[in-house]
């Protein structure tokens, strides 16, 4: 049989790909000679993927529950690899910045969009029962998006905005920046003030990681490549901007109007979020999360998402 020209280039470039690595051609050849056809189930174990839901309860919207849950976390994976191509790239153009940002934005804005699955996809009823099977669980507890916050800016930024200006007079520490990292506010018993289990546990398994990676990300993060660019480009502050509000604002919100909706603002019920404060801890407003503050005005940083939940408040 004569070999056309295109599989002998082929072939010749595998030979001497293999060559370079002092592996033999004929071996690998022999494997795939045997190896089975990839299948779509096989590539992204789909028999697995599916059997990784295990309600607690035999209430049917705990499912919904559970995969959306479990389809947010891929999306923050898929988010933080594009953070960390962003923060690892030695040289950064304007062009590949600008294109991974705007992935990023894309993957929040689905995720955002796609709230209304929770808010809108399952009965108060059911949620307010098997929820109660879940404690301590929250989302509250999901360490990919504080990694996400992490890369996205200086560490500072994360600081409880009422010891913000004390920590910046002093030199970067990340163990004691993390002490009074904002979110903890949102995982304190609304009474007494006191860490929740559901803090208690989170900071045991993670803690650790989020001051290696913090250290790791000092001054190398979203914002210092945005820096090192210095571009001119209206439309990469644009995008910087949208990064800003999907995360600190457009998200939050989201879990903020599933929370009005589920809970009614009723303290009783509090505790159907493993007791986290989320009354004066979702609301942007209170905690003045802000990645970039010097891309907004005054105006802008004073009334960060109030808008946003006066409009969702009128809206239910």
């Amino acid at each position: 049989m004569e070999f056309s020209k295109e599989i002998t280039d082929r072939i010749q470039k595998l030979q001497e790909k293999f060559d370079a690595t002092g592996q033999d051609l004929t071996a690998y050849l022999d494997g795939l000679l045997h190896a089975d056809y990839l299948t779509y189930w096989d590539y992204i174990h789909l028999d697995t993927l599916l059997s990784l839901q295990n309600p607690k309860t035999k209430f049917p919207d705990e499912n919904i529950f559970i995969m959306y849950h479990q389809a947010t976390e891929l999306y923050f994976k898929m988010i933080l690899s594009e953070c960390q191509q962003i923060c690892n790239q030695k040289e950064i153009t304007e062009k590949f910045f600008l294109a991974r940002l705007t992935r990023i934005n894309r993957y929040f804005e689905h995720l955002t969009n796609s709230f209304d699955i929770m808010v809108d996809g399952m009965e108060k009823e059911q949620f307010l029962q098997y929820r109660m099977s879940l404690l301590p669980a929250s989302g509250f507890q999901s360490a990919q998006y504080r990694k996400i916050e992490i890369f996205a800016t200086d560490l500072i930024n994360l600081v409880d905005k009422d010891k913000r200006a004390d920590l910046a007079s002093q030199s970067f520490d990340a163990t004691k920046y993390l002490e009074f990292i904002y979110w903890k506010h949102g995982a304190t018993e609304a009474k007494t003030g006191k860490k929740t289990l559901t803090l208690i546990q989170f900071e045991e398994k993670y803690m650790n990681s989020f001051i290696q990676l913090a250290n790791e990300r000092h001054e190398n993060t979203i914002l210092t490549k945005f820096q090192e660019i210095n571009s001119t480009n209206s439309a990469v502050t644009e995008a910087m901007r949208r990064f800003d509000t999907n995360v600190n604002v457009n998200w939050p919100l989201a879990h903020y109007k599933s929370a009005v909706r589920y809970l009614q603002l009723d303290p009783e019920d509090i505790k159907a979020t493993g007791g986290t404060n989320w009354q004066k801890y979702l609301p942007p407003r209170f905690q003045k999360r802000i990645f970039y503050p010097t891309l907004w005005s005054d105006e802008e940083v004073a009334n960060w998402g109030k808008a946003w939940v006066e409009n969702t408040l009128k809206s239910l």
